[in-house]
């Protein structure tokens, strides 16, 4: 559950607007009604105040996620109380109990349990109507038309005005900005030959974007609450995951036309929302996370797919994954587990446990070689350490402290350091730069003083780190990735995720897939 802080408080005191204390008791002896009244707060009036503007009207999602049972889902009502009340230190949702009183936060969740009047519902009819095709990119110069190197663009993400730039990664100048769907979500995908990015929005929206001839291709509403997306690596297909409904959407990468609608169901028939969808390049297929049930999906989609899924039995659920340098193993955990699960693909069963405290946010971990054996490192979105992993037998090499949770993990082959930041907490204007070989902090920098430092983003050779600022008044930060000298400063209003062209379609080693 997410929620902006809104711009009104919860009210004036009517003690503050010049009624004696006695006067108003009087009158609400005199006016019983007004009482009853206010016992009884108007949930409705209390989401439409402090709710809709992040999570939609009628519930159905934007900023933040649908607030509806469906998409609730293992979230007890105790539980939603007490982050209305505190606040999640894993999102933007804010800490509401210094407006709203406990009767008011207990009506609010109450409302939230209700099914909607009309119960939502986006199926095939609705991602056929939503469907918009602006050009086809077969009318289209097929060669970049920017003179820029296509394979060092960056695509970022301006999220507090809702733009994409597109940056030169080599003079870091932006050459094209144009306006995205709400609150996009789970990072940008490209084609395997960097022409097209696909965007996700969190209420659904998918948009197909010429980077060759800065042209928005296509738009469709794959869902109401979507998480990610993925694209096959031979550049034929888009694979929707959605919370809400708690399905797999098949478009077609070309102009995202529906191919096939696949509902989230385990073995026994228990529905299911989607945690996370990403594609396998050298196993020609999908790989899928299910949220509510121990599956994990594998689906290839070489030749002619029927995209039925092949069935996973894990040993806990899964929130969030990572994939092994071969691509045969899965490291998975949930947000309640005490741990981490290392899942063969191949032979299709867990094979280990791993010992990964706090809440490992693996789809940011990245993986390097340290005397000549792979290891894996995640940072942890509830305590302020990052988990090192020996790739080969699973044991936890190390636990580094870092100054509070972190968020991103980002490195190159050609760089020694691993950047992390501290996304949450009081020190989240610093980052840390961790000696991939000694596995020590070498370096903390602290771009913006008081500002959310985090996310960075290698240029294709390595030479140069961009680093985001989250804040309105924030700032894409350049730096030379050896000498950690500053080149250049970019305002931008709260830039969150960017991506480079060559590093995301070679899956390069230290960034995020």
């Amino acid at each position: 559950m997410r929620l902006i802080r809104p711009l009104l408080g919860r009210g004036v005191s009517l003690l503050g607007c010049g009624f004696p204390l006695l006067g108003f008791a009087l009158a609400l002896l005199a006016a019983p009604h007004a009482v009853q009244a206010a016992e009884t707060p108007d949930a409705e009036a209390l989401y439409r105040t402090h709710c809709q503007g992040c999570h939609g009207v009628d519930r159905l999602g934007g900023a933040g996620p649908a607030l509806l049972p469906e998409s609730l889902g293992r979230l007890k009502p105790d539980e939603a109380r007490a982050v209305i009340r505190d606040g999640r230190p894993a999102s933007q949702m804010a800490a509401f109990s210094d407006r709203l009183g406990a009767a008011e936060i207990d009506a609010l969740t109450d409302y939230l349990y209700q099914p909607a009047a009309v119960p939502p519902r986006w199926g095939e009819a609705d991602i056929r109507a939503s469907h918009r095709l602006l050009v086809d990119p077969a009318t289209l110069p097929d060669t970049p038309q920017h003179g820029a190197d296509p394979m060092n663009l960056f695509v970022v993400v301006e999220a507090g005005n809702h733009h994409v730039n597109i940056l030169d990664g080599d003079r870091f100048e932006v050459l094209t900005r144009f306006p995205s769907q709400f609150a996009l979500h789970g990072g940008p995908k490209f084609s395997p030959d960097g022409r097209f990015v696909y965007f996700a929005s969190r209420d659904g929206w998918i948009s197909l974007y010429d980077l060759h001839n800065f042209r928005l291709i296509a738009e469709t509403r794959a869902g109401i609450n979507t998480r990610n997306l993925a694209v096959s690596n031979d550049g034929r297909w888009v694979l929707v995951g959605n919370y809400l409904p708690g399905n797999l959407v098949v478009l077609d990468a070309r102009d995202l036309s529906l191919h096939k609608l696949i509902p989230a169901k385990g073995q026994d028939g228990t529905a299911s929302r989607v945690s996370a969808v990403y594609t396998a390049p050298p196993r020609g297929s999908f790989v899928v996370a299910l949220k509510d049930v121990r599956e994990v999906w594998e689906l290839p989609y070489g030749g002619t797919p029927d995209f039925e899924p092949r069935r996973i039995a894990a040993r806990d659920l899964l929130d969030d994954f990572s994939f092994t340098p071969d691509y045969r193993y899965l490291l998975a955990t949930s947000r309640q587990a005490k741990g981490g699960q290392v899942i063969d693909l191949d032979a299709g069963e867990p094979v280990a446990q791993v010992p990964l405290p706090g809440m490992p946010h693996l789809g940011s971990g990245i993986y390097w070689k340290r005397d000549g054996r792979w290891i894996f490192a995640t940072p942890n979105i509830a305590k302020g350490l990052i988990s090192v992993l020996d790739l080969k037998d699973w044991h936890l090499i190390k636990e580094i402290p870092t100054e509070g949770p972190g968020f991103f993990m980002r490195s190159h082959a050609n760089s020694p350091y691993a950047w992390t930041d501290v996304f949450f907490g009081p020190n989240n204007d610093r980052v840390h730069l961790i000696d991939k070989q000694t596995l020590e902090i070498a370096h903390t920098l602290r771009p913006m003083s008081g500002k959310n430092a985090a996310h960075v983003e290698f240029t294709k050779d390595g030479r140069y780190v961009v680093l985001s600022v989250w804040d309105t008044d924030g700032a894409l930060i350049v730096y030379d990735a050896r000498t950690l000298e500053e080149i250049k400063r970019i305002p931008m209003n709260k830039p969150s995720g960017k991506y480079n062209v060559g590093n995301k379609i070679e899956f390069a080693e230290g960034t995020s897939h």
